[in-house]
């Protein structure tokens, strides 16, 4: 015989949920009284004594017992699976990373202003010290004068255009990117305009803001020959104010200027 526990397991199981037994089972739970009341007389169904019938006598004590016995049958609960944590999303953990990494400083855009002039078959683009367009005193464009002269160029150069420099940035305001990237496609684009109208054999990169945005180049290539894509060979030039503070800086500048000086002096 098994036990009462997995009896009721069994019949949950089929589903059975009233049932009697035909003998008296040990070790299990009273029946319940409700299910032993007789049927009413007209409902009750005619049945015939076959001869192989048992009759099942009940106990008298087994009433009483039944009456306090549950009246559901306890069924032990389903366990239910909790879902295992979702793991964080390559996507929602780099944000996060963003995030928490910290913001690269916005470098302010470059300034400065920068004059084009014209002596001879020569391109100047000069650095102006103060910003402002030369004036005929000033001690930089004298020097600038000296230094067309002893490359045997006309020493009064023409500006070119309408005469106004390129000055960066161009808006103190605004959202429109003004970088570095964007101040050397602006001034090599402004050069390359002017070449197609007039042409030169050379050009002249005078100060460090004329060698960064239109030659793209720093210090270390001063008093050099460069070929710059797009607008042509170029002659790196120190500053006009460096050449004032450093005398001696002249002495490698003429240097550059004999050698490249077949250069302008072609066909003349």
């Amino acid at each position: 015989m098994i036990s009462e526990t997995r009896r009721r397991a069994y019949l949950d199981a089929m589903q059975v949920a009233s049932w009697l037994p035909r003998t008296e089972l040990p070790f299990a739970a009273p029946s319940r009284a409700e299910l032993l009341r007789p049927l009413e007389a007209e409902a009750a169904p005619e049945l015939t004594a076959s001869p192989g019938a048992v009759d099942v006598a009940v106990p008298a004590a087994e009433p009483a017992a039944l009456a306090s016995a549950p009246a559901v049958s306890q069924v032990p609960r389903p366990r239910i699976a909790m879902p295992e944590p979702k793991q964080p999303e390559p996507v929602a953990a780099a944000a996060e990373e963003q995030v928490s990494a910290p913001a690269k400083p916005i470098e302010p855009p470059p300034r400065f202003a920068l004059q084009l002039m014209r002596a001879g078959n020569v391109l100047l683009v000069v650095e102006l010290p103060t910003g402002e367009s030369f004036q005929s005193r000033d001690p930089a464009y004298i020097l600038l004068k000296d230094l067309l002269r002893a490359a045997r160029l006309p020493d009064k150069p023409q500006q070119v255009g309408d005469g106004e420099p390129i000055r960066w940035p161009l808006l103190h305001r605004g959202s429109l990117d003004q970088g570095a990237e964007a101040a050397r496609d602006y001034v090599q684009g402004v050069i390359a305009a002017e070449l197609e109208n007039m042409g030169c054999d050379c050009i002249w990169l005078i100060g460090l803001p004329a060698l960064r945005f239109a030659g793209e180049v720093d210090a270390a290539a001063c008093c050099r020959e460069l070929a710059v894509e797009g607008l042509g060979r170029a002659l790196a030039l120190p500053g006009l104010e460096q050449l004032m503070e450093q005398p001696a800086a002249k002495v490698e500048l003429w240097k550059a200027l004999r050698r490249s000086m077949p250069r302008w002096h072609i066909g003349s």
